[in-house]
C-alpha cells in the first residue's frame, strides 16, 4: 500500500483540501498518510525515516480523537517537527488550508447559499443584510446589528403573529429569508427565489405537461417581500417584483426616490424617507450656526438623493458646501489611500469644520480609519445620517474619532421582549438560522466544531463549546431600528387579517379568495392598516408609502474618561427641530460649540465684501459715519435729518431743533418784549389822559398814536418768532417784521419831512409849506406803509412761505422759515431801511433848528441809535444761524431793542414833563432869552408873548402861532440892517395850508 502511495501525491494533497473543514484531530490523519508518504519515500530511496515516535494502531485511534488546537503542537506529538524533509509537504498543507496567511483566499466555495425558512400557510419572503459587502469577495464578515439582529427581530415578529390567537384564525405566517450580502447585483439574484412561485401568475397557458395538463408548481408563494435594508438593493428588487405584483415594504431604505409611486407602485417602507432626514440635518446645521459645512455622501442611490436634497436646502438656508466627496459603494470598495485622500481634502478647507456624512455605517468606517492614520482625531465635527450612526462597525475601536456625532435616526423604541428573546438564543437552540453559527463564531473568536470554512473563522485559536452566553458586558450591543422590522412584518400581517376577515368572512384558514394572495388587492389593505407595534408606538403608511416622520437626534458623548455612549438629545417630528443645547458636548470638557464657516462673521456697522467665487466667503468693511446696512454688501447714506443708530442698521431721525417759548432764550426775549408792551400801553394811556394837554397836542397827537403802534407791533412781534415754525407762522414772520419797522420809521420820516420843509420854505419865503396838517401827516404816512404792504404782499404771493427743516451741519435737524436760512428776510428789511437811512439823513438836516423844535434832535438819536443796532445785527444773525435759539433771540432782541430806542429818545422827555412836571405843560416862546432874547448888536428884542416848550407840530392854532413868531423872528434877524421902520413891520404868517 506504502508503494502504491507513492505514485499519488497530487492526490493526497487534493484529498487534504477537500477535508479542509474537519477539526484538527481530523487532519492528524492526514497528516499520518503524507508521514506514510514520507517514509515510503525514503525506503524507496533507501534514506533513513527521521520519526522519534511513530503512533501504533491503537495510538492512532486515540490521536484521531485528541483536538489538537494548533498545528504545531500535532507536529511536535509526531516527533516531526525537527525534520526538515517535512517542511515542504507542511507548508504546502497550511497553504491549500489558508492558514499562513489572514483572509487568505480558499478552495472552497464561498459563499454557500442558505435559506431561513419557517413554515407556514402564508409566507413573507425576507432579505437581510447578513453579511457585510466585500469587495474581493461575494460576502463580507457577518453583520450583528442591522443583519443578525434584524433577522432574528422578523422571525421574531412572526411567532408573534402566530402566536396570538385568533389574530390569522387557522393560518400561520411562514418565511422564506436570503441573505443579499449588501450588493444590489447579488440582492437581485436571491431575489429571483421570490418570484418562482408566482412565475404561473405570468400566463398558464405558457407551461403543458405532455398530456396538456398544467404543470404542478411546488416552489413556495410568496406573498410579500421585507427588504432590503439598501436603498440601492430595494430599488433593483421592487423593479422585479413589481413585475409580479408582489408588495414590498422596506424597514430601512430610505431614499427620496423610492416614494415616486409612479416607479415603485409595490414599494412602501416603514422608515421615512430621506427627505425629512435631510431637512432635519440642515435644522441642525442652523441652530449650531454653521454656514461652511462639507458633505460626504455615498455612491449609490440612498447617498446621491439625500445629497442632491442636502445641496438645495443648505442653499435655501445660504449654508455653503466646501467640499463635496462620493464615497465608494456601488462600484466597490475602496481602498484605505481613497479614505485618506478624502480627509485631506476636507483639512484643505481649515474653516469648515462640520461635515454631514450621508452613507452606510462600512464606508463611515474606512473615513474613521483615515481620520485616525492622519492624525486629525477631534477636529471635524460630524452630523450623521442613519445608515452609520449607532452602529457599532464605525465606533468601535474608533470612539475618539466618532466622538461628538450628532446624528438623525429615525425614531425607534425598543421592540418589546426581543432582547430577551434574543440573550436567550445559541447555536445549540437556534437551528432555523442557518448563519446563527457565523454570528456566534465572530461574536466569541471561537471556531464551532464541523462549521463551515468561511475566510473569517479560520483565525480563531480555540473552539466554541456552544454554552457560552451573550451578555451586555461581553459585548452585545443592540441595533436601536428593530421597530421597523417588526413593524414590516405587522403591516403584512394586519394586512392580511383585515383581508382574511373581508374575503374570508372570518372563517378559519385560507378561504377560495385568498388563495393565493392578490398582490394588488394586498397593496389596498396595506395602505389602510392602523396598529400600535410592539414598540407601542402608533403606524400606519403615508400617501407616499412611507412611513411616519419621527426622529430622534442622538449625540455621541464621553459621559467620563474613555466611556463612551449614544444619548438623545433632541428629536425631529413634523418639521420641527427639539434640540437640547446643554446636554451636547463635542469633547470631554468642552461645552464650547465648534465653528464652521468660513468667514467669521462681521461686527456690527460693517459689510461684507465676498471673496469672488464664494457664496459664504468675505472681508468685513465700515459703513462710515453717517451710513448704515441696507444689505449685507451695500452701506447707505442716511437721508439728511437721520443718523445712524449705533449698530448702524437703522436710520434714526435727529430730534428736531427750533425755537420753543418755554426756553431759557425765548422766556428772556419774551420778558423784554413783555416790559416793552407794558411801557408802550402805559404811555398809550397816559397820552390819552393828557390828549388835550399842550405837550401831548405839540408832540403831534396822531403820529404819536401811529409810532406808539408800529413800537407795539415791534414788540409784539417777538411772541410770533419764538414760536414753533409753521406756515402760518412764518406768513406771519414774513408780513409782519417789515411792517412793524414801516409803521415806526414812515411816522419818524414824516416828522422829520415835514421839520425839513418847514424850515426850508422858511428860508425861502413866509409862504407856509403844504401838506403840514395833521390829516395831510396821516395820509403821507400811511401812503409810506401801503409801499411795505405791496412788497409784503407781492412777496408772499411770490414766495409763499413754509416752514422747512434746514440742516446746517450733516448733524442738525433745524426747523425754520425757509425766508430764515438766506437773504430772504432783507425783502422786508429793504424798504424799512430806506425809511431808517432817509429819516437819518433828515435828522441830520434838521439838528441845527432852534431848541424849540429839539424834537428832531432826540428823533436824529433814535435814527442814530437803530443805525447801530442793525448794524450789529446784521452780521449776529447770519452768523448764528446754526444756533436757532441764539439766532431767533438775536432778531426778536434787534427788534425790541429798536423800538425801545425809538419809545425812550421820543417819548420819555414828554413822560416827564406830563408826569413830574405837569406845570410845563403850558405854553411859552419858541425861543428862550437865554438863548435867542438878545440878538448881536441888540437888534432884536423877542416878544415873550407866547411861549411854547416844544415847537413842532400841533394843531393847526399853535402851529400858526408858532409860525408866525417863527418867521417874524427869522425876518427881523434877516433884516437886522435895515431901518427901525422896517424891523417895526411884523410878519404876518400865511394860514392857508
Amino acid at each position: 500500500m506504502l508503494r502504491s502511495l507513492k505514485n499519488y501525491p497530487r492526490f493526497l494533497l487534493c484529498l487534504l483540501a477537500g477535508f479542509s473543514a474537519m477539526p484538527l484531530s481530523l487532519l492528524a490523519g492526514h497528516l499520518l498518510l503524507m508521514s506514510l508518504y514520507h517514509a515510503s519515500s525514503a525506503s524507496h530511496h533507501h534514506q533513513p525515516v527521521n520519526i522519534r515516535h511513530f503512533p501504533r494502531p491503537g495510538e492512532l485511534t486515540h490521536l484521531l480523537s485528541t483536538n489538537f488546537t494548533d498545528y504545531e503542537l500535532l507536529l511536535q506529538y509526531l516527533s516531526l517537527e525537527n525534520d526538515d524533509s517535512w517542511k515542504p509537504r507542511y507548508l504546502i498543507s497550511r497553504s491549500v488550508l489558508g492558514l499562513n496567511k489572514r483572509n487568505s483566499s480558499l478552495n472552497y466555495t464561498w459563499p454557500v447559499k442558505r435559506v431561513a425558512v419557517v413554515e407556514g400557510d402564508i409566507i413573507l419572503g425576507g432579505l437581510m443584510m447578513v453579511h457585510e459587502r466585500e469587495d474581493t469577495q461575494i460576502c463580507g464578515p457577518i453583520m450583528p446589528q442591522g443583519g443578525i439582529q434584524a433577522l432574528e427581530c422578523m422571525l421574531y415578529t412572526i411567532d408573534w403573529v402566530n402566536n396570538q390567537k385568533d389574530f390569522l384564525p387557522g393560518i400561520t405566517l411562514g418565511g422564506y429569508i436570503l441573505d443579499d450580502c449588501d450588493k444590489d447585483t447579488y440582492g437581485l439574484e436571491q431575489a429571483v427565489d421570490f418570484i418562482k412561485g408566482s412565475i404561473r401568475n405570468i400566463d398558464d397557458g405558457t407551461y403543458r405537461c405532455p398530456d396538456g395538463s398544467s404543470p404542478v408548481i411546488r416552489q413556495k408563494i410568496i406573498s410579500g417581500v421585507l427588504g432590503a435594508a439598501s436603498s440601492v438593493t430595494s430599488i433593483q428588487v421592487a423593479n422585479l417584483l413589481r413585475l409580479f405584483k408582489i408588495p414590498q415594504v422596506s424597514f430601512f431604505s430610505t431614499s427620496p426616490e423610492l416614494s415616486n409611486k409612479q416607479r415603485f407602485e409595490y414599494f412602501l417602507r416603514t422608515v421615512p424617507s430621506d427627505t425629512n432626514q435631510a431637512q432635519a440635518m440642515v435644522e441642525i446645521v442652523k441652530i449650531l450656526n454653521w454656514t461652511y459645512v462639507s458633505i460626504l455622501y455615498e455612491e449609490s442611490t440612498y447617498g446621491i438623493k439625500a445629497f442632491n436634497v442636502l445641496e438645495e436646502r443648505l442653499a435655501q438656508n445660504n449654508i455653503c458646501i466646501a467640499v463635496k466627496e462620493k464615497l465608494t459603494k456601488d462600484s466597490g470598495v475602496a481602498s484605505e489611500r481613497v479614505y485618506d485622500k478624502i480627509v485631506r481634502k476636507l483639512l484643505s478647507k481649515q474653516r469648515a469644520r462640520g461635515v454631514i456624512i450621508f452613507g452606510s455605517d462600512q464606508e463611515v468606517a474606512g473615513v474613521m480609519r483615515a481620520v485616525k492614520r492622519n492624525n486629525v482625531t477631534g477636529y471635524f465635527s460630524w452630523i450623521g445620517s442613519d445608515g452609520w450612526s449607532a452602529r457599532a462597525l464605525v465606533f468601535d475601536g474608533n470612539e475618539p474619532q466618532v466622538e461628538g456625532t450628532l446624528s438623525v435616526q429615525p425614531r425607534a423604541h425598543v421592540v418589546e421582549g426581543f432582547d430577551d428573546y434574543f440573550l436567550g438564543l445559541n447555536v445549540k437552540n437556534n437551528q432555523r438560522n442557518p448563519w446563527f453559527i457565523e454570528y456566534w463564531e465572530q461574536y466569541f473568536q471561537c471556531k464551532w466544531i464541523n462549521s463551515t470554512v468561511t475566510p473569517y473563522n479560520q483565525n480563531y485559536d480555540k473552539f466554541c463549546s456552544g454554552d457560552e452566553v451573550m451578555t451586555y458586558s461581553n459585548g452585545y450591543e443592540p441595533e436601536r431600528q428593530l421597530q421597523f422590522v417588526s413593524d414590516a412584518v405587522l403591516s403584512f400581517a394586519y394586512a392580511f387579517r383585515d383581508m382574511h376577515q373581508n374575503l374570508c368572512g372570518g372563517k378559519p384558514g385560507l378561504c377560495q379568495g385568498m388563495n393565493p394572495i392578490d398582490g394588488t388587492e394586498l397593496l389596498k389593505y396595506m395602505y389602510k392598516v392602523h396598529f400600535t407595534g410592539l414598540s407601542k408606538d402608533e403606524f400606519e403608511f403615508s400617501k407616499n408609502g412611507d412611513g411616519p416622520a419621527r426622529y430622534n437626534i442622538i449625540h455621541f458623548k464621553q459621559i467620563k474618561p474613555r466611556s463612551y455612549q449614544w444619548v438623545r438629545v433632541g428629536e425631529y417630528r413634523d418639521g420641527q427641530l427639539t434640540l437640547n443645547l446643554s446636554q451636547i458636548q463635542f469633547r470631554l470638557y468642552e461645552k464650547a460649540m465648534p465653528l464652521s464657516v468660513c468667514s467669521d462673521p462681521c461686527e456690527k456697522g460693517q459689510a461684507k465684501k465676498f471673496v469672488e467665487g464664494e457664496n459664504c466667503c468675505w472681508h468685513c468693511f465700515n459703513c462710515t459715519k453717517y451710513q448704515v446696512l441696507l444689505s449685507e454688501t451695500q452701506c447707505v447714506e442716511c437721508p439728511l435729518g437721520f443718523l445712524p443708530d449705533h449698530n448702524h442698521e437703522d436710520c434714526i431721525a435727529i430730534p428736531e431743533l427750533y425755537m420753543s417759548p418755554d426756553s431759557y432764550w425765548a422766556i428772556g426775549a419774551l420778558a423784554f418784549s413783555t416790559t416793552g408792551i407794558s411801557v408802550t400801553v402805559f404811555v398809550i394811556l397816559v397820552f390819552i389822559r393828557y390828549n388835550d394837554t399842550p405837550v401831548v397836542r405839540a408832540s403831534g397827537r396822531e403820529l404819536s398814536y401811529v409810532l406808539l403802534a408800529g413800537v407795539l407791533m415791534c414788540y409784539g412781534m417777538t411772541y410770533i418768532l419764538v414760536q414753533k415754525p409753521t406756515n402760518f407762522i412764518c406768513g406771519a414772520q414774513k408780513a409782519g417784521i417789515g411792517l412793524c419797522f414801516a409803521v415806526v420809521y414812515s411816522a419818524l420820516l414824516t416828522k422829520t419831512n415835514r421839520i425839513a420843509r418847514i424850515f426850508k420854505a422858511g428860508k425861502r419865503s413866509a409862504r407856509r409849506p403844504s401838506f403840514i396838517s395833521p390829516k395831510s401827516q396821516l395820509v403821507i404816512c400811511g401812503a409810506l406803509i401801503s409801499v411795505q404792504i405791496s412788497i409784503t404782499t407781492v412777496w408772499l404771493a411770490f414766495t409763499p412761505p413754509r416752514a422747512i427743516y434746514h440742516y446746517p451741519t450733516r448733524e442738525d435737524n433745524h426747523v425754520v422759515c425757509a425766508a430764515s436760512i438766506n437773504a430772504s428776510y432783507m425783502v422786508a428789511f429793504a424798504y424799512p431801511i430806506t425809511l431808517t437811512l432817509i429819516c437819518t439823513v433828515y435828522a441830520i438836516l434838521t439838528r441845527k433848528i432852534p431848541e424849540a423844535f429839539n424834537e428832531s434832535k432826540y428823533i436824529g438819536f433814535t435814527m442814530y441809535t437803530t443805525c447801530i443796532i442793525w448794524l450789529a445785527f446784521v452780521p449776529i444773525y447770519f452768523s448764528t444761524a446754526e444756533h436757532v435759539a441764539l439766532n431767533v433771540t438775536t432778531m426778536s432782541v434787534a427788534i425790541s431793542l429798536s423800538s425801545t430806542v425809538t419809545l425812550v429818545c421820543l417819548f420819555t422827555p414828554k413822560l416827564y414833563i406830563l408826569l413830574l412836571h405837569p406845570e410845563k405843560n403850558i405854553r411859552q416862546s419858541m425861543m428862550p432869552q437865554n438863548k435867542y432874547g438878545t440878538l448881536k448888536n441888540n437888534i432884536l428884542i423877542v416878544s415873550s408873548s407866547a411861549r411854547v416848550e416844544s415847537a413842532t407840530q400841533s394843531d393847526d392854532y399853535e402851529m400858526n402861532e408858532k409860525l408866525h413868531s417863527f418867521y417874524t423872528s427869522v425876518t427881523r434877524i434877516s433884516c437886522a440892517t435895515q431901518t427901525s421902520n422896517e424891523s417895526s413891520t411884523e410878519f404876518q404868517p400865511n394860514h392857508a395850508d
